[in-house]
């Protein structure tokens, strides 16, 4: 099953595994641009509880690309922005047994 093209001003935000469990949902569209530093608290505030619960040990990704949410928060010029059309996804970590 495909995600939908996110709407025109907006990047698409993918769940996988425990962000999916906690959110209730695959996906979500969120307004760009939006400095990386930014993100977790715009999904805090989306999902209360979700930094303590999932995004602090949940790695993320922009079109692909890790990236260091605490690198770019600490940036003095806002660090890497996300752009309408990008792909972002939050990624728990998985075990295996």
């Amino acid at each position: 099953m495909s995600t939908p093209k996110a709407p025109a001003g907006h990047f698409t935000l993918l769940y996988f595994a425990a962000a999916t469990s906690f959110t209730r949902k695959q996906h979500d569209f969120l307004p760009a641009p939006m400095p990386v530093g930014q993100l977790y608290d715009v999904l805090e505030k989306m999902y209360t509880g979700m930094k303590d619960k999932v995004l602090s040990s949940s790695a993320l990704t922009v079109n692909l690309d890790y990236v260091d949410v605490e690198e770019e928060a600490g940036k003095s010029d806002k660090g890497l922005t996300i752009q309408a059309g990008d792909e972002v996804a939050i990624i728990p970590p998985v075990s295996s047994g």
